[in-house]
């Protein structure tokens, strides 16, 4: 058991965006099965801490790594870039003036009950969120780490209005 080493080399995956999300899941559940309480019932309480802090990295990593943001952001930790302690990023205008305007058009469709209509846009944020992590892992490949920073905090909003979305639309279900 090496906590040195990164999520992708504890997973055995190359380091990157790309991420085979199956190969992911399988690695995490033999290393859960692994490391598993219940084999170690017998060991010293060493040993069996250690199996539970182990299990704690293995269920920590997992959860870095199947979601693309916060894959985004670990990637970028591991270049040494702390995408997290930029809490108040400097945004392109037009970025942020396209963020107000889709704001305005979620608020329109909820006000309407239009539940076809958020689903509809909740496609179309999706879509973009998809071509920001296109960008961000274009990015990241070729060594652009500030526009790749800049990638991940244009998905970090991208993903706050798909959220208000879907809570809109939970609560149009719940009428």
């Amino acid at each position: 058991m090496d906590f040195k080493q990164n999520y992708f080399e504890l997973f055995g995956l190359p380091v990157g965006f790309e991420l085979d999300e199956s190969l992911l899941k399988q690695a995490f559940h033999k290393l859960q099965s692994a490391v598993h309480p219940d084999k170690h019932a017998g060991a010293s309480e060493h040993d069996r801490r250690l199996s539970l802090q182990y299990a704690t990295h293995i269920n920590e990593g997992y959860e870095v790594l199947k979601k693309p943001v916060s894959r985004a952001i670990y990637l970028m930790l591991l270049k040494g870039v702390d995408v997290a302690a930029n809490e108040n990023p400097e945004l392109d205008p037009i970025f942020l003036m396209e963020q107000i305007s889709l704001r305005e058009e979620l608020d329109d469709l909820a006000d309407d009950e239009d539940l076809d209509g958020l689903v509809a846009y909740k496609t179309k944020v999706n879509q973009v969120i998809e071509e920001l992590e296109q960008d961000f892992g274009a990015a990241y490949q070729s060594e652009q780490l500030e526009q790749a920073e800049t990638s991940i905090h244009h998905i970090q909003f991208m993903l706050k209005l798909y959220q208000a979305a879907d809570h809109k639309e939970e609560q149009l279900l719940d009428y």
